[in-house]
């Protein structure tokens, strides 16, 4: 239970930090601004709960790990089960906050860092395209975290190079979809916002997870332990 509500925490966290900065400093921050807050985030959970649950914090990297033979499948139930609810806490804690400041005009019109595409797209970028963003930027950053957590020897480092590739993918992702990688991260703004979120958020939660499948299943066969 330890490790299910570190999970919680840690996605509370990334979630609150980083959809936040989106929603209330976007336009201050910057694409940058707002992926340097979603790695941050990662790199400052990854020391505190990493030792505890391994600072997952995303369905998608969860996945990755169970294919790669590093979780039980109770416990990838368990774990996502305790992301959702994570990330639906940090989600509420910001609409709480965003409501409570009168001249942001409440979360409706502020949004909560939610991913789109079509008219909710930066650049307008069509569903089919947006799967593909999706699968190849979880991709890599599911690749990334299978490898570097894979030898205990990387363990000082882990947290930031994580962190460091949570950043970067968000860097190319944001304009494109908002930059999902994580369907608990995607669920929980639809969950609050309805309407357009809600009827998209299938893209946010299927390409993830076909990225984080796609990188277990590589990452078994060429990484083994006897290459």
């Amino acid at each position: 239970m330890k490790r299910y509500i570190s999970e919680l925490i840690g996605t509370m966290v990334l979630v609150l930090f980083g959809c936040g900065s989106a929603a209330i400093a976007g336009s201050v921050l910057g694409n940058l601004g707002i992926a340097l807050a979603f790695g941050l985030s990662i790199v400052a959970m990854a020391y505190v709960i990493g030792d505890i649950s391994g600072c997952h914090v995303n369905p998608a990297v969860s996945i990755g790990m169970w294919i790669d033979g590093r979780m039980e499948t109770k416990d990838l139930i368990m774990y996502i089960v305790f992301q959702c609810i994570g990330a639906i806490i940090g989600i509420a804690i910001l609409a709480v906050i965003i409501n409570s400041a009168p001249s942001l005009g409440g979360y409706m019109a502020t949004g909560l860092g939610q991913n789109g595409f079509g008219s909710a797209s930066s650049v307008g970028l069509n569903v089919v395209g947006a799967i593909i963003v999706e699968i190849i930027l979880t991709f890599v950053f599911v690749f990334t975290v299978l490898g570097v957590t894979k030898k205990a020897e990387n363990g000082a480092v882990a947290g930031i190079v994580i962190g460091l590739t949570l950043a970067f993918v968000h860097i190319l992702g944001i304009p494109l979809t908002g930059t999902s990688v994580n369907p608990a991260r995607s669920l929980a703004p639809a969950l609050f916002l309805g309407g357009q979120a809600l009827q998209q958020v299938w893209v946010f939660i299927l390409a993830p997870i076909i990225g984080a499948i796609i990188a277990g299943l590589l990452h078994k066969g060429l990484i083994s332990e006897d290459a």
